[in-house]
């Protein structure tokens, strides 16, 4: 049941429509259901995407907007970051003075065209054939009024342990350091599977390696956890390991052995 902006308790349970049914949307969805809330109806573009997610909370799937249903408590839109306006503003239209809510780490708050609204940015690496434990994940909140973040912070509580207040312009660097974090680092690990799977090695034997990489920044600075020959300048080690390369990457490993170069300046 509905309860008025503002009115929510610890233990309330949220009717919800997600809009979008990508990696992002099937894990949070999931995490909101088995945290006791309802999900109504899922919306995408494609029918087979819509569907697959519906199925999962035995609810109904569309890609019409016209047939989003209007009764839900608050709309979750995780969709991509240059259709979220356009999609909100018409979707607003259908479903009135509701609490719209978008995922997205890089877009600010208003770009939700509706009094209503807030964000919720779980900032993890989702894919939807992989579990995560959401309890774990930090989910970073904003609101347009107090009341909508109350609201929006029951769900968030109900899902993790980590739930920070972020605004706009703070969430842009949050994310912006993720991009480096996460997806540059995971595209130098595709770039040295290339590089073994050339020569018949397996990607594997890195992991262990790869493991130990993380776990040092858990305990050191990522400034004081630096290895390698561009620590040294070990230009011998350098120039050999660059005329192995074809011309990208050689470029790529140009360029960041002198950004290591510099910052331990």
């Amino acid at each position: 049941m509905a309860a008025p902006f503002g009115g929510w308790g610890a233990n309330d349970i949220m009717n919800i429509v997600f809009i979008g049914a990508g990696n992002l949307a099937t894990n949070l969805s999931k995490a909101l259901y088995r945290a006791g809330h309802e999900i109504l109806q899922v919306y995408s573009r494609t029918a087979e995407s819509a569907q697959m997610m519906a199925d999962l909370f035995e609810c109904s799937a569309t890609i019409s907007l016209d047939d989003v249903r209007t009764d839900a408590d608050v709309y979750i839109l995780s969709v991509k970051d240059n259709v979220l306006e356009s999609l909100a503003g018409t979707l607003a239209t259908r479903v009135g003075e509701k609490l719209f809510v978008h995922t997205a780490g890089s877009m600010p708050m208003d770009v939700l065209p509706v009094a209503h609204r807030a964000v919720l940015y779980p900032m993890q690496s989702f894919s939807k054939a992989k579990e995560v434990n959401f309890r774990e994940i930090p989910t970073f909140i904003e609101a347009s009024t107090e009341e909508d973040k109350n609201i929006v912070r029951q769900l968030a509580d109900s899902i993790t342990d980590r739930v920070y207040d972020m605004s706009s312009d703070d969430r842009k660097y949050l994310h912006l350091s993720a991009v480096f974090c996460c997806n540059f680092a995971n595209h130098c690990y595709d770039l040295g599977a290339r590089v073994l799977e050339a020569h018949g090695i397996p990607f594997d034997v890195m992991l262990p390696l790869i493991d130990e990489t993380a776990r040092k920044v858990h305990t050191l600075h990522p400034h004081d956890a630096q290895t390698g020959p561009a620590v040294r300048w070990d230009e011998n080690v350098m120039n050999k390991q660059m005329s192995l390369l074809d011309d990208d990457m050689r470029k790529i490993y140009r360029v960041m052995s002198e950004s290591v170069k510099k910052m331990r300046n």
